[in-house]
């Protein structure tokens, strides 16, 4: 059976012959000598190992063969109208770069466009130069085409090289974005990988073990079954970011590490791809292992789950803790799996956390109870302390990692990262809410989020036996201290026990968690990614517009920096003022109505909101105008319908072209911010700019902006 070698640019298959072509390669896979394919050799082509093949009386495949050890490969390099695909098939040379030795495809003799001189004067000298580039090393070192390494040098700014970087498919363009950021070609060259090509060069072998190298996954993916290979056909473009992956990411997949592991890194850069590329890894590696792949809600732990299984459903996915395979959940939903399985141990682990026992450790504690314990409670406390905000985040952070008991325990205990001091007159107040509290939900008998995780760490914690080889966790910045409690008792501590993905500029929903104090020490194994695959540049120069003054720090305790960069090019967003509600809902109507008229499928367009009551008032607006919408919450986005979602919801998402319908805070909410100290008001700040930061990295290829002044 020959081996598909899929290229980026063949995954682009044009949908009227995306069947005919998954009907041509499934054959061509399983036997090359099916009559009807008429794999054929091309008379005077430019290289002999180049074949056509029939997908049907009006197409025809492109593609080389190569026959190494007694195997035949198949490299697809696209398929066009039949005349189109002789033309293509006789210029094109498949070799293999003699500098970094991986494989590049060149059209012969294709024919030069002309270009016009451009006669304006230079401002300033091309980007290049200015950086301090050196030709010699770009062509001697990296292996760029001479005609390439001109063109970016005669740019003259970051724009033009991207635009001259989305005309090559895999490392030639990924290059040229990392020299336009400014990387150094030894920085480059040490991403990548690259080494020199074997002496003889360009023989079959030579030129099959090209596509082995780890730069060369950015283009092209060995097929290894025909499910495999009906799923990327059935991607194409829009799924190929999942599949075709940089080597610094594939290194992150494949490494083993001997402890826990950060990779953080900005919207779009690919931290999930890895989690999902990882957990298949640790499943091939030893199908006994016991994987958890975790995340902050239910809705991005099913996208992981969608994700896992896009990539190869035959990993196994497990619906119980502790069973071989891939566990997807989100993390108090493992919360609550570990408690309804303790058995008679639940009651001892509540006692450790709460110094008392629940009658209903399943059930929830509703979330407007601390609001009503401080209506109901008198209190000596200002109101900036006097709030729901404050006493959660002092009872996650403070009282239940420490497990304390009373106020006695809570007088004593250290408050590192907290940010506001309180005398002892102050602690005294505070334990008295946090009291009354207790008092309540000690009669419902119910624990809340956090404390449920705080009793599943402290029971897992005793137990020598864990119930995960490896744990793997996505937005770890949102993450509480209890929920990293628990998922250090959940693994036991030794190589590849903790994975964690993390981005702290979309940090949406808790306050900031410095993992060193919950067990989880990561000195000297962190690292970032900094390629945007999703966003285009312009789109994420406007993201990045919203958090680059505002003061991040990450879960090590560190300055979180940015310098994140894109490999494509799209129109500038456009931001639209507007003075009322009703304006805001017909600039949105008349966007998503140009963008469905133009033929965009309504599932490829997002339209986001600040919450739920803008969310339904957008959907009957868009309804009333004939545009088939729909609101999503906790469901999966719809199928041929136009999503409408809370911009917290979007998380996790991505849609071609996005809406922002950014709205502006009501004067109850501005005024609630007010009321806080001042240090809990620049957290929600910062919470603000990275939630909008979210909705506007959604976006692949053009971003509306709607705000009302």
């Amino acid at each position: 059976m020959p081996t598909i070698i899929m290229g980026k640019l063949a995954s682009k298959i044009d949908g009227s012959i995306r069947a005919k072509a998954m009907t041509f390669l499934q054959k061509l896979g399983a036997d090359d000598t099916t009559p009807g394919l008429h794999v054929e050799p091309i008379q005077n082509a430019s290289d002999s190992r180049v074949r056509t093949g029939r997908v049907d009386g009006s197409w025809r495949a492109v593609m080389f063969r190569l026959d190494s050890g007694g195997e035949r490969h198949y490299v697809i390099h696209g398929i066009w109208p039949h005349d189109d695909a002789n033309t293509v098939a006789q210029r094109v040379r498949l070799s293999v770069n003699p500098i970094n030795g991986l494989p590049q495809v060149e059209e012969i003799a294709a024919p030069v466009v002309p270009v016009t001189p451009d006669t304006t004067p230079p401002v300033n000298q091309p980007l290049f130069a200015r950086i301090g580039h050196d030709r010699g090393a770009l062509v001697n070192t990296l292996g760029l085409p001479q005609d390439v390494v001109d063109q970016a040098f005669a740019a003259a700014d970051e724009d033009t090289v991207l635009d001259l970087a989305q005309r090559y498919d895999g490392w030639i363009g990924t290059i040229l974005v990392d020299l336009a950021a400014g990387d150094t070609v030894e920085a480059i060259v040490a991403r990548m990988q690259l080494e020199k090509a074997p002496p003889s060069g360009d023989t079959d072998t030579d030129v099959l073990n090209s596509f082995k190298r780890p730069a060369a996954a950015l283009q092209y993916a060995f097929i290894g079954d025909q499910e495999e290979l009906r799923r990327v056909i059935e991607q194409g473009d829009f799924g190929a970011w999942r599949i075709f992956l940089h080597p610094e990411q594939r290194r992150y997949v494949e490494r083993s590490y001997s402890g826990p592991f950060r990779l953080s890194g900005g919207a779009g850069t690919g931290k999930t791809v890895v989690l999902i590329h990882r957990a298949r890894a640790l499943a091939q590696r030893d199908p006994q292992a016991r994987i958890v792949l975790t995340t902050f809600t239910t809705n991005l732990a099913e996208a992981l789950g969608d994700g896992l299984a896009q990539l190869d459903p035959r990993v196994p996915q497990t619906k119980a803790l502790g069973q071989p395979g891939v566990h997807v959940t989100g993390v108090d939903a493992l919360a609550s799996a570990v408690l309804r399985n303790a058995g008679s141990g639940l009651a001892a682990a509540m006692r450790e956390v709460l110094g008392e026992e629940r009658s209903a450790p399943i059930a929830r504690t509703p979330s407007t109870q601390w609001r009503e314990v401080i209506e109901s409670t008198d209190t000596s406390l200002p109101h900036e302390l006097a709030n729901e905000m404050f006493l959660s985040t002092e009872y996650a952070h403070i009282v239940l990692p420490n497990k304390v008991h009373d106020e006695a325990g809570y007088l004593r205990v250290r408050r590192p990262g907290r940010g506001v001091a309180l005398d002892r007159a102050k602690r005294s107040a505070v334990w008295a809410l946090i009291a009354a509290y207790r008092a309540q939900s000690r009669i419902d008998g119910k624990l809340d989020f956090t404390e449920a995780a705080a009793v599943a760490a402290a029971h897992l914690a005793g137990q020598a036996n864990k119930q995960a080889d490896h744990v793997l966790v996505d937005e770890g910045q949102d993450l509480s201290p209890s929920h990293w409690q628990l998922l250090r008792s959940l693994v036991g501590q030794h190589s590849d026990d903790l994975f964690i993905a993390e981005d702290t500029h979309q940090r949406i929903y808790g306050t900031r968690v410095v993992l060193g104090r919950y067990g989880v020490a990561i000195v000297g194994r962190s690292q970032r990614l900094t390629l945007n695959y999703r966003t285009t540049a312009q789109n994420l120069q406007y993201a990045m517009s919203i958090i680059d003054s505002g003061q991040y720090v990450d879960l090590e305790d560190q300055p979180e920096a940015t310098g994140y960069r894109s490999a494509r090019t799209g129109p500038n967003p456009i931001v639209e003022s507007v003075d009322s509600l009703s304006e805001e809902l017909k600039a949105v109507v008349n966007h998503v109505r140009a963008w469905l008229e133009s033929g965009d499928a309504p599932d490829t367009v997002g339209v986001l909101v600040q919450d739920r009551f803008h969310r339904d008032r957008m959907v009957t607006a868009l309804t009333e105008h004939g545009i088939d919408a729909r609101a999503v919450d906790r469901e999966r986005p719809p199928s041929g319908r136009v999503p409408v979602m809370t911009m917290h919801r979007a998380k996790g998402t991505e849609f071609s072209k996005v809406v922002l319908a950014a709205g502006r805070p009501s004067p109850a909410e501005l005024a609630r911010l007010e009321a806080l100290e001042p240090s809990e008001r620049a957290d929600a700040e910062l919470r603000a700019r990275s939630l909008r930061y979210v909705a506007a990295t959604r976006a692949r290829d053009e971003l509306v902006v709607v705000s009302r002044l």
